[in-house]
């Protein structure tokens, strides 16, 4: 745990999911031979416990990587778990939202209240940058490069990367930083970015509040959350030409097969308007 709080940079989350993932491991191989045939019965175990696909496969990336740090530290001679086939997992298509709903959803703050001016700006900026909920919420003033139109951002792992914002995002960031900020810092000090009534900085929960509060006001009716807003900001560099490896830089994916999903969303919208309009479709 420690090694992947202060080496790994982990998140307290990830960290908290790879502890119970472990415990439940260390439980079940107590006084067994350490070999494959003990990882093969871990995984028939996990099956007979009624997990998720996706929670097998979780707890199998958990021991593996458990495995490879005892190696690493010379406490095993060899990772029972490296070549254990993990179950498929079904390809989930991203939610996303279609180019009108989403000028809906940047429209639905009340621009004349702090606060509005506040929420437009976080709209604007998750969608005209892809970053994360979590990357928002740490943003500080020092981050935002307005010359250069970028945004240094801090994802998973206290990863460091660069985003590139347009002229929306911009101009919302300037207008709530000259009206909106001075009025909710409330005397206070500090360099948070984006700030809640009483001056601190804006949490991760009521920014995912706030957008399922204007999604709803926008009448958008499919669950938004960031991630969604995220999602859109793929789905439509895709849909507008952008290269893919762009796109997976931009999002700050570390592989190439994480990004390529958005290739079938747009496959699947392909094949919806040609559904729709073409009179030998159906």
């Amino acid at each position: 745990m420690n090694h992947l709080k202060n080496e790994r940079n982990y998140s307290p989350h990830t960290i908290s999911n790879y502890g119970r993932d472990l415990n439940f491991l260390v439980g079940f191989i107590k006084g067994k031979k350490l070999d494959r045939l003990t990882a093969r019965e871990y995984l028939l175990a996990l099956e007979k416990h009624h997990y998720s696909r996706r929670s097998i496969a979780r707890k199998l990336s958990a021991a593996r990587s458990y495995f490879r740090y005892l190696m690493r530290e010379k406490e095993v001679g060899q990772n029972p778990f490296q070549n254990l086939v993990t179950p498929k997992l079904p390809r989930k298509l991203p939610n996303f939202l279609y180019p009108e709903e989403m000028k809906s959803l940047l429209d639905a703050p009340e621009t004349e209240k702090p606060a509005g001016l506040r929420d437009r700006a976080i709209l604007e900026v998750i969608y005209g940058t892809g970053i994360r909920v979590i990357e928002v919420a740490r943003l500080n003033l020092a981050n935002v490069d307005f010359e250069e139109g970028e945004i240094r951002v801090f994802g998973k792992g206290s990863k460091e990367r660069i985003v590139i914002f347009g002229s929306h995002a911009g101009r919302a960031m300037k207008e709530y930083l000259a009206k909106a900020r001075p009025a909710l810092l409330s005397g206070a000090k500090t360099n948070a970015f984006f700030l809640g009534r009483r001056g601190t900085r804006l949490s991760t929960r009521q920014i995912e509040r706030l957008i399922l509060l204007y999604a709803k006001k926008a009448g958008v009716h499919k669950k938004v959350t960031p991630h969604t807003l995220r999602h859109s900001f793929a789905t439509h560099l895709l849909e507008g030409g952008a290269d893919l490896r762009m796109v997976q830089e931009l999002l700050g994916h570390v592989s190439l097969s994480t990004t390529q999903v958005y290739t079938h969303v747009t496959k699947e919208r392909l094949k919806k308007v040609y559904d729709d309009a073409h009179p030998r479709a159906r």
